[in-house]
C-alpha cells in the first residue's frame, strides 16, 4: 500500500474530489486553509491580505496499483491548471490496523 499526500490551492478542490471518485478512492483525509509556497514556481498562499489564496491537502491510502492513475489524473490537473498550483508525494505504508 501507498501513502499519497497531494498539496494544492484551494480552488482545486472540486477537480480533486472528482478525480478520487472516478478512480474509486474512497478513503482520505483533508486539511484546508494551509500556508506555503511552491518550491519552483509557486507563489506565496498565505491566507492575507498581501498573499489572500490558501492550499488544501489531501492524504489517501490506496493499493499499489492505484498509484499510477492517480497521479496521472493529479498531472493532467496540473497541466491545465499550471498558475494554480498541485503536488503529489508518494510514500510506502509499512503496516496498518
Amino acid at each position: 500500500m501507498k501513502a499519497v499526500m497531494i498539496f494544492y490551492n484551494q480552488a482545486l478542490t472540486e477537480r480533486l474530489e472528482y478525480v478520487l471518485e472516478k478512480l474509486g478512492i474512497r478513503g482520505f483525509s483533508r486539511w484546508e486553509d494551509l500556508q506555503g509556497v511552491g518550491s519552483k514556481t509557486g507563489e506565496p498562499r498565505m491566507n492575507t491580505h498581501t498573499w489572500p489564496e490558501h492550499n488544501s491537502a489531501t492524504i489517501t491510502i490506496i493499493d499499489d496499483s492505484m498509484v499510477s492513475k492517480l497521479l496521472e489524473a493529479i498531472k493532467k490537473i496540473d497541466n491545465i491548471n499550471q498558475e494554480v498550483g498541485i503536488r503529489a508525494f508518494v510514500w510506502n505504508i509499512e503496516q496498518t490496523v
